[in-house]
């Protein structure tokens, strides 16, 4: 890997690509292993200079100079300053909100531009995804004038308390007599939250962009709070994310997720990266080391850390863990996770040291320092509403405010396309082309763009819902080793300009805003589509759905046979267990037959 050329597999690309999908998938799924992504250095070089230019020094210049404290270089005069804390945290959703923070650039899929956001949702025509049907005034899938005007004016509303200067709040001077720089006005948090929640009942996909699922909280929490009872809130808010993170790990997926991940860290040397797996290259689940990380370092420092933080009235003990979670969110940034969401660690990382060592518990602002103390318990219920609905019932919430952040546990999808079909999804109005094209365009010669974009699903295979998704394909379409296969994620970023790993995003509904200009046959464009596992059952429920018939199948697989098999399948398709299917038969599978036309078509 070089730093301005990419890592490309050693393979001749003329006789790869002739090659049985799962056995390119092991080859890859073996190079991902080693090698990572690929990506040239020069890539995340270009990251590294946009989370510190733009994001930390463009945010606290804005704050501390619109807040008239010292400039960005003077940390020990501005950190645990509120008010800097307030506009770090607007700045964030703003860039978040116009789409150039987490799931940004080529690490992302976006090559050509390399931005999604704003360049989607300030469009005419382009896809919108309204969160519930029964919400009045939402019918539609396609952005139109209002839609943008209600987009704008969220940016202007978080941009107009982010550029004014602090108020004087009598709750702060209170708590820190000596404070000069004040609170954001309350009164101008309300139009961000408001147009947050609207653009959101709209169209989920700014919302979820934005972060609205742990911002919005928090800007609420700015708005209504005095001060001490704001900080002792805000607490809680990131206590219940690291938490409810920390417990949907709990299971069998989120071993699989440490593996891929750290092969993709740009900085570690290749034995790092064979360690995590069992017995490189011959068994690529997880290896003890891996299960360490996941549930030691993982999920256990994910839950006592942060309940420590909350409790904790020992200054040595509280710095501790401090350090433990600001290296725990540094170690995910050094991985460059796809979805990239480097400006999300560095916010949680801040907000850690902020709030637990800023005002720590000793100083009066523990848990059993809110007043009223009942307070504290409609706050609490408030924040973990969603967490407990989406664990229980994945279907009804995104697993970003279920707070499944790295779980493993994801609604997931892979589509596939018949030879020269993928070229329709180009007929679809948006602000970008397919990936393939983006790549190409890119300066990618054809055939290595091609295998770089199956790298993706062979990232996808190393996770444990890819081994039931693959297992879709390879019973239902029979020439699936002809057929272009892309991971869903990385579609839906060209088709809408965001995912940050929500197969919400690309579900059926998504499908058929596509179908309405891209036009497939039937058998040209099939998705097999996982829902996210509910607490316990030990099932995933699946759906194949052709683009042009609608759903074909629904069914089951256990995730205990999704997770012990190896990412190219070796010993054939999983079990499934089909409880409907277009044909009628409940435990067949529904078949592809070729047609004269050349495509395969679901009978």
């Amino acid at each position: 890997m070089g730093f301005t050329k990419p890592y490309f597999p050693d393979v001749d690309p003329d006789t790869f690509l002739k090659k049985p999908l799962m056995e390119r998938m092991r080859i890859l799924a073996i190079d991902w292993a080693e090698n990572g992504f690929g990506s040239p250095k020069m890539i995340h070089t270009i990251y590294i200079a946009k989370l510190l230019v733009l994001f930390v020094i463009g945010g606290i210049t804005v704050a501390t100079a619109t807040s008239g404290l010292p400039a960005f270089w003077q940390v020990a005069e501005w950190w645990n300053q509120p008010i800097v804390y307030q506009k770090v945290i607007l700045w964030t959703v703003l860039l978040e909100a116009i789409g150039v923070a987490g799931s940004w650039g080529p690490l992302a899929g976006k090559v050509k531009p390399m931005t999604g956001g704003i360049l989607f949702w300030a469009r005419t025509g382009t896809i919108r995804l309204r969160p519930w049907k029964w919400v009045p005034f939402t019918n539609g899938d396609r952005r139109n004038w209002s839609d943008i005007g209600l987009y704008l004016a969220l940016l202007v509303s978080l941009a107009v308390p982010l550029l004014s200067p602090g108020v004087h709040s009598d709750s702060l001077s209170k708590a820190l007599p000596d404070n000069t720089s004040g609170l954001i006005n309350p009164a101008l948090l309300v139009a961000p939250i408001v147009l947050l929640v609207l653009n959101g009942l709209r169209d989920k996909t700014i919302f979820l962009a934005a972060r609205g699922e742990q911002y919005l909280p928090v800007m609420v929490l700015f708005t209504v709070l005095p001060f001490v009872n704001m900080i002792i809130a805000l607490k809680m808010v990131i206590v219940v994310v690291w938490i409810g993170a920390g417990f949907s790990k709990f299971g069998k997926h989120f071993a699989n997720v440490i593996p891929p991940m750290v092969s993709n860290t740009p900085f570690a040397f290749k034995w790092i990266r064979r360690a995590h797996y069992r017995e490189f290259p011959r068994d690529l689940k997880p290896s003890g080391l891996a299960n360490f990380m996941a549930h030691v370092n993982g999920t256990t420092v994910e839950i006592a850390a942060p309940l420590i933080l909350f409790f904790s009235t020992n200054k040595w003990v509280t710095i501790a863990a401090v350090l433990l979670m600001v290296g725990f969110h540094l170690f995910i940034i050094s991985t460059f996770p796809l979805a990239v969401p480097l400006e999300w660690n560095v916010v949680f990382a801040y907000t850690t040291i902020f709030l637990f060592l800023g005002f720590p518990n000793w100083k009066g602002y523990a848990p059993w320092n809110m007043t009223p103390p009942w307070l504290a318990l409609i706050i609490a219920a408030a924040v973990l509403f969603f967490p407990i609905l989406g664990n229980l019932r994945p279907d009804k919430v995104s697993f970003l405010p279920s707070m499944r952040q790295y779980a493993g546990n994801w609604a997931s999808a892979v589509w596939s396309f018949a030879p020269g079909s993928e070229e329709k999804l180009n007929r679809v109005t948006r602000s970008a082309s397919n990936q393939i094209d983006q790549f190409i365009a890119a300066g990618y010669e054809p055939q290595w763009a091609e295998i770089t974009l199956q790298k993706t699903i062979a990232w996808r295979s190393k996770h444990s819902q890819a081994r039931g998704l693959f297992s879709l394909l390879l019973t239902h379409l029979p020439d699936v080793d002809t057929r272009t296969v892309r991971e869903g994620e990385f579609v839906c970023n060209s088709l809408i300009g965001f995912n940050f790993g929500d197969g919400h995003l690309h579900n059926e509904e998504l499908i058929r805003a596509v179908q309405r200009e891209a036009e497939f046959e039937p058998g040209e464009c099939v998705i097999a589509w996982v829902e996210s596992e509910a607490l316990g059952s030990g099932v995933q429920h699946y759906q194949l759905i052709d683009a042009a018939l609608g759903m074909i199948e629904r069914g089951t697989w256990k995730v205990a046979a999704a997770v012990a098999e190896q990412p190219w399948l070796p010993n054939g398709p999983i079990p499934t267990d089909v409880t409907w299917s277009l044909s009628g038969t409940k435990r067949g599978a529904a078949k592809v037959q070729g047609q004269d036309h050349g495509h395969g078509a679901l009978a």
